[in-house]
Parts: C-alpha cells; sequence; structure tokens
C-alpha cells in the first residue's frame, strides 16, 4: 500500500511538472563532504526549500548506467521541486547531488539551464575524503582491492572511461578517490562559466567546527535571513569509526593532494589547513 501510495505521488508530480520551480540554487558537492548534513540544515529554513529528494541527479546523468536522467529533459526535473504556489515570496529552491563537481558534464548543462545559478561547494580534506570514499565502497562490494593497490592503481582503472568520456562507469563512480580531490580543476570548470560571485566555496571541516557560522555565510550568500537559528544539528549520514587507515595510505596521499591544494589555496585566496607547511 506505501508503495502505491508513493508511485501515485510520483505521478502527481509528474503531471504537474509545468507547475512547478527550478532550483534556485546547487549544492555540487563534495562527495563525503557533509552535503547531507548541509542539504537537512538547509531544508530547516523557512526561506529554502528542498527538492523532493536529496540528490536529484539530474544534471550528471543519474546513478544507472542504462539510463541517462538528463535525457529525460526539464519536465523531469521540475517533478522534484515544489510547486509554484507553495513558493513565498524570497523563497528559495535547491536540491544537493554531490557528484556535481566532479562530473566535467554538468558545469556546461547547469549554465544552458540558469546562468545566473548559486552553488555551494563543501570540500573536505581529500586525503580524509578519498579514505572515507575508499571505505563505503569496500563496505557497499563495489571495491575488490585493498586500499594502497586501488589508490595507486586508480589512474589506469579510470583511463579508459576517462578517454571515451564515460562518466556513468562504474570505475569513474566508485573507484574515482583520488581523482574527486583534485578540487581546483574541478571549480575552474565552473569558473570559467559563471561569475565567482554565484559559487560559494567552503570548508567541510569547518562547516562540521562550527555549522552555525557556516550557515549564516550561506544564508547571507543567498540572501535570506542569515539570524534564522537551525534547531537541529544533528549530523546526518555519518558511518562508524573504523580503526586508522595505515600511515603508508596517509602519506602517500598526503604527498599526492599537497601540490594540488596549495594550487587550491592560491586560487581561492584561503587556506583550509591541508596542505604541508
Amino acid at each position: 500500500m506505501a508503495q502505491t501510495y508513493e508511485s501515485l505521488k510520483q505521478l502527481f508530480r509528474r503531471l504537474t511538472w509545468r507547475a512547478r520551480v527550478l532550483p534556485d540554487f546547487l549544492v555540487i558537492g563534495a562527495q563525503k563532504a557533509g552535503t547531507t548534513s548541509l542539504a537537512y540544515y538547509l531544508s530547516q529554513h523557512p526561506g529554502l526549500v528542498a527538492s523532493h529528494e536529496k540528490e536529484v541527479h539530474y544534471f550528471d546523468g543519474g546513478l544507472n548506467e542504462s539510463v541517462d536522467t538528463y535525457d529525460k529533459g526539464e519536465s523531469w526535473y521540475r517533478s522534484y521541486f515544489p510547486r509554484k504556489t507553495r513558493m513565498k515570496p524570497g523563497n528559495m529552491a535547491f536540491e544537493a547531488s554531490p557528484a556535481y563537481l566532479f562530473n566535467p558534464l554538468v558545469s556546461g548543462r547547469v549554465f544552458d539551464q540558469n546562468p545566473k545559478m548559486k552553488m555551494i561547494a563543501l570540500l573536505r580534506n581529500p586525503t580524509e575524503r578519498a579514505i572515507s570514499h575508499y571505505r563505503m565502497e569496500k563496505k557497499s562490494g563495489r571495491e575488490t582491492l585493498p586500499l594502497m593497490e586501488a589508490l595507486v592503481g586508480e589512474e589506469e582503472r579510470l583511463s579508459s572511461c576517462l578517454r571515451s568520456k564515460d562518466y556513468k562507469s562504474q570505475a569513474f563512480r566508485y573507484h574515482s578517490y583520488k581523482s574527486r580531490g583534485l578540487y581546483y580543476e574541478q571549480l575552474l570548470r565552473y569558473h570559467k562559466l559563471f561569475a565567482r560571485e554565484q559559487l560559494l566555496v567552503l570548508s567541510g571541516e569547518a562547516f562540521f567546527n562550527n555549522p552555525k557560522e557556516t550557515l549564516r555565510q550561506i544564508f547571507s550568500f543567498l540572501g535570506v535571513d542569515r539570524h534564522c537559528e537551525i534547531s537541529d544539528l544533528a549530523k546526518e549520514n555519518v558511518g562508524s569509526k573504523p580503526q586508522g587507515p595505515p600511515i603508508e595510505a596517509i602519506e602517500y596521499l598526503n604527498d599526492y593532494f599537497d601540490p594540488h591544494n596549495k594550487q587550491l589555496y592560491d586560487y581561492l585566496g584561503s587556506d583550509f589547513g591541508w596542505a604541508r607547511p
């Protein structure tokens, strides 16, 4: 019965797509950086209205290799957002799909739909992000290699899909542990199309250390009431804390990311504390 009810609601949303809004801003990533918690906090602001599902995965084509959600078009996308009659003056609709930052196709697709779109990128120390990503894939059964073997062999595993621009391949989505932490080149794709002031780049560590201050930054960026107090700041989608990764893996990743982190800091004019002195 519950499944039938949900199917009817989905059908209703599809049939009423013309009466629905498109998003005013996007949370574009990064994966494993706190976007689930951020989306949950933002949804508590009375001026911000979340999509029906947190991760719509429209601009990146979706998670199903055999189905391209971007080909479904704007009518499909609109069905995930609230009806215009629900939106009060000044309200903003949004969605959070963390693959948007990494997928090379997304920035151009977003620009084509709305060149004035605002976006938020929440970044996490790429060494910690890569290890968290690996653990997620290992737990899911999508990764069979040991940690160091997966890290060192990433370039070879991704070479074919990158050459063919197959961004829906399993290797690109599941085994891109280091590649997803190359934030500079990912942000550059957006800044080539959008004005710098349209993209707010934040530290995931600062967000979790002081979520209220980070939320005030975001509210100011969006132009909504920055003094709104979010009542529930519990962390969402928090995994268990397994035994620490091998020192070898940490040192390997720190060495790999160090020049990229410094390049990012020079570009942003902001130091997130990841790079070595």
